[in-house]
């Protein structure tokens, strides 16, 4: 009998918004392979799954994802592929041994999540391996409940986008939404800030950094984020009403 991998959100970091479900899950599987962003370093995804299930006598797998840009249609880093390969046949090994493997990953896996990367590669080595998505508290819901404010309402349009898009695009998209959402803020305050204050809309924004884990922070005034980067798990959201 063959194993199912399970990519499991676990939420932006406060291990009390992992689901029921997510928890459930973890407890089952026998293996858990956390993504890390550095080279022998620690998992964050991983450190939290470990604030609500006891990791017992479970195999714990660390693998290193780089983090490196991926522009759909386009081929990934030679890097980046291969932590993809690498991963995926680690996966297919276990599932094909009879053992239940979970992807662990921040937030929700529907939302730039390296989980789906690391699917779409196992399904290239085995397509008949079965896999099942389970949903996570989003770090763009935790920091619309950090800054108590809503992400959209009634006909609002809202849109979630990363901030190294070029200028030009990023003003085109802040004039047709209402509510926006940039994520990847974190080397790019420099063209945000300067950008947001020319169309009128720096008292429309807040910065939640590490939204929901320890050291959590909220800017209302952006300007102070200019001369300091912000910490990796930045968003910003500015909400025109």
């Amino acid at each position: 009998m063959k194993g199912t991998l399970y990519v499991v959100g676990v939420g932006p970091g406060d291990p009390e918004l992992m689901t029921l479900k997510a928890v459930r899950i973890l407890e089952r599987c026998t293996v858990w392979l956390a993504p890390a962003a550095k080279k022998d370093g620690e998992s964050t995804a991983l450190g939290i799954a470990e604030g609500v299930v006891n990791r017992g006598d479970k195999e714990i797998v660390t693998h290193h994802f780089p983090m490196k840009k991926i522009r759909m249609g386009k081929r990934p880093d030679p890097e980046v592929k291969k932590a993809w390969d690498a991963a995926a046949a680690q996966i297919v090994g276990h599932l094909q041994a009879g053992r239940d493997v979970a992807f662990p990953t921040l937030g929700d896996p529907a939302i730039y999540s390296t989980g789906f990367y690391v699917c779409e590669t196992l399904f290239a080595l085995a397509p008949d391996l079965p896999v099942v998505i389970i949903p996570g508290v989003s770090a763009i819901g935790a920091s619309a409940a950090a800054a108590g404010q809503p992400l959209c309402l009634g006909d609002d349009r809202l849109v979630v986008i990363p901030a190294t898009f070029e200028n030009g695009r990023l003003r085109e998209i802040l004039e047709q939404f209402d509510s926006v959402v940039l994520m990847k803020v974190h080397r790019v305050m420099d063209r945000l800030v300067p950008l947001l204050k020319e169309m009128d809309l720096l008292d429309k924004a807040v910065l939640v950094e590490r939204s929901s884990q320890s050291g959590q922070r909220i800017r209302r005034d952006l300007t102070t984020a200019l001369h300091e980067q912000p910490h990796y798990f930045s968003t910003i959201i500015v909400r025109k009403s």
